[in-house]
């Protein structure tokens, strides 16, 4: 049987890197894109995509979202049999700063990408990674069928990104998706990015290598799951006979403050004593409470999660512990030991 040759927009990001190593263990060819360099087989934090043994199935290739041209040019090369496009600029907070930037890369880019699928004829399978900031202030919990009210230029550039993955899918005929995914963490996501935050303070301040962490809205209320268990669904649901877009989320709501709370008692901490406010990292205009209705992804594709916010704290801040407990020496182990 012909091996299966999947193409990953991102695959050096937190889902890319998790989608990538699934897909490898599922016996795919993988391709992938990426505006890093010089060496582009390594995800953010420096570790490579996959290992000795599939390596031989891994090809990442330089990829830009505002480049058409060169989208159809790659997917004329690789001619893969299903894509996931996660490539974004994906900072709720960064695209106030960057909203053109954001409506072009996160908008725009999947227009590009869908245009080069058309226009090439590829019989592919593409996956559409969309956003539950694109509900925004719409009241929780929220479903397929929830209107959508963005609060960011992000929400509104995943907004435009749904309904062009639609238009493609009615307009066209393709077999195209959009997975309406509710935040989900990792001991892989970005620095900057709330739950990672919280997740190194609390391991630092363990450690002695800082006293303070610095956040802005505390009553924040999200659905928080894990990357590497979404990753699972995205795959299901390019396996389906007929596409279909689905909310994947695990059904449960707690603030930034409950998450920061778990994170520092997990290492014997009271957050209370560390967690300070700074309203630099308050947007212009707030989501108050973002959580998933699932039920459909649980009816249909068969998926459902098993790690929430509570248990994914407390995954994060080990995490944290065994990076510094690898990089610190001595003292560093104390702090684990």
């Amino acid at each position: 049987m012909a091996v299966k040759k999947a193409l990953v927009t991102g695959i050096t990001g937190q889902d890319g890197s998790y989608l990538g190593e699934l897909l490898l263990e599922k016996g795919y060819e993988v391709h992938g894109t990426s505006r890093r360099a010089p060496d582009l087989t390594r995800r953010s934090d420096g570790r490579p995509v996959g290992d000795r043994s599939t390596e031989h199935r891994l090809r990442v290739h330089y990829g830009d979202l505002s480049d058409g041209s060169r989208l159809a040019a790659l997917l004329e090369q690789v001619q893969p049999d299903e894509i996931y496009h996660l490539a974004a600029q994906s900072h709720v907070r960064v695209s106030f700063d960057e909203p053109e930037f954001t409506g072009n890369t996160t908008g725009l880019g999947t227009v590009r990408l869908l245009e080069a699928v058309r226009i090439t004829g590829l019989p592919c399978r593409f996956y559409q990674a969309s956003s539950s900031e694109m509900f925004g202030a719409a009241p929780p919990p929220q479903h397929e069928g929830t209107p959508f009210h963005p609060r960011s230029p992000y929400g509104v550039a995943k907004v435009y990104a749904y309904w062009a993955t639609r238009n493609y899918r009615e307009a066209y005929g393709m077999y195209a998706v959009n997975g309406i995914l509710f935040n989900h963490e990792s001991p892989r996501r970005g620095p900057t990015f709330v739950t990672r935050k919280i997740a190194t303070a609390a391991a630092r301040v363990k450690a002695g290598l800082q006293d303070s962490l610095y956040l802005g809205n505390l009553e924040a209320r999200r659905d928080w799951g894990y990357a590497r268990e979404y990753v699972e669904a995205m795959w299901l649901m390019l396996q389906q006979e007929q596409p279909d877009d689905y909310v994947i989320a695990t059904g449960t709501s707690h603030s930034v403050r409950d998450f920061a709370e778990h994170c520092f008692a997990h290492v014997g901490l009271d957050w209370r004593d560390h967690v300070r406010f700074d309203e630099r990292y308050l947007r212009p205009s707030e989501v108050d409470d973002l959580v998933g209705d699932g039920s459909k992804a649980h009816r249909i594709l068969g998926w459902k999660p098993s790690t929430h916010a509570p248990e994914l704290a407390r995954l994060m801040v080990d995490a944290e512990l065994e990076s510094l407990n690898s990089v610190g020496g001595a003292s560093a182990r104390r702090v684990v030991g």
